[in-house]
């Protein structure tokens, strides 16, 4: 970025961002379903530069037993980057915002999956970001979706994700590193397109009331493109070509 004006180097004069992309354009997104033998359900995700992979496990008994629900199943989400998933070496603990990444996307996932078909047991999903460029939060729920699926876990629906965001005083979909950086708002966005339900929503910025509403809905009309590509990692897998 260097010294120069961020607002010239992050949207031109044509709409264009620093990427190349236009406003309402999402980086390149890849998802395929399944590749961990060992899960019960996996998936893995290119979202721009973020790579992420996602194993899930279950539902399978709770240790220890008094943190079992006899009404209904539970829910455990773990969001971990790998120490070489950013440029500075990360520290290998869980930082608090892994942490608290890990709240958000069980959150999000919780209003989907059908944990009361399946009481006493716990389903695990472990996400790990093996590379990071702005935006994991949404790539892991996304791909978290899809291994959810894949283990044939009860859903309602699948939650897709992206973040919309505010850079030069333009609503853009998809935030990237340096658009969340230097950009002035960043607002993920986990949706359900069949049940037409918003289980995700955060705002790190400042919008008026109309940029907000713009936000939210240029969000999930860029979530309901990311649900034609969870569908499709799907069908590739079980009905494809796309096999393991």
């Amino acid at each position: 970025m260097g010294g120069r004006d961020a607002t010239m180097v992050l949207l031109d004069e044509n709409g264009i961002r620093c990427d190349g992309r236009k406003v309402d354009e999402p980086r390149r997104i890849m998802i395929k379903a399944g590749g961990l033998k060992n899960a019960d359900g996996s998936a893995y995700i290119e979202f721009g530069d973020n790579k992420i992979l996602v194993g899930v496990f279950g539902p399978r008994d709770v240790h220890p037993k008094h943190m079992s629900d006899t009404d209904t199943g539970i829910l455990r989400v773990r969001y971990h980057m790998e120490p070489f998933s950013v440029g500075e070496r990360k520290n290998p603990a869980p930082s608090r915002r892994e942490i608290e990444i890990s709240k958000v996307i069980k959150e999000a996932l919780e209003p989907a999956v059908m944990l009361d078909k399946f009481p006493r047991t716990a389903v695990d999903v472990f996400i790990e970001v093996l590379q990071a460029d702005g935006g994991t939060r949404c790539a892991a729920l996304t791909a978290a979706s899809v291994a959810l699926a894949d283990a044939g876990i009860p859903m309602r629906d699948m939650v897709s994700a992206i973040a919309a965001g505010k850079v030069a005083d333009t609503v853009i979909l998809d935030v990237n590193n340096e658009e969340d950086q230097a950009g002035q708002a960043d607002m993920p966005i986990g949706y359900m397109p069949n049940l037409e339900q918003i289980t995700l929503l955060q705002l790190d910025g400042i919008l008026t009331p109309e940029e907000y509403k713009k936000c939210v809905e240029v969000g999930v009309n860029g979530c309901k493109l990311v649900y034609e590509l969870q569908k499709k990692a799907l069908n590739d897998k079980y009905f494809g070509n796309g096999g393991d």
